[in-house]
């Protein structure tokens, strides 16, 4: 016996981008590793890979995410 049933049928309102078909889905259609989501509404979900890419960048240039940079041996002397 599964501790979880696997939802077959979305909510009405769900609103996924399928990263493997490109497209958005209402519901849940796709596997979870192949989609993001879920969204407020379906222009929301079109811009998926937009909001995901301007996501990385902030990310890429937040100077808390970058370490400092390690000693190495030349700077040891």
């Amino acid at each position: 016996m599964a501790l979880f049933k696997k939802r077959t049928a979305g909510k009405p309102g769900e609103w996924y981008y399928c990263l493997e078909h490109k497209k958005v889905e209402e519901g849940p259609d796709c596997p979870g590793r192949d989609r993001f989501g879920p969204y407020a509404s379906r222009e929301e979900a079109q811009r998926a890979m937009d909001t995901a890419r301007e996501r990385n960048l902030e990310w890429e240039n937040d100077p808390r995410w970058h370490d400092a940079p390690a000693a190495g041996p030349a700077d040891e002397e």
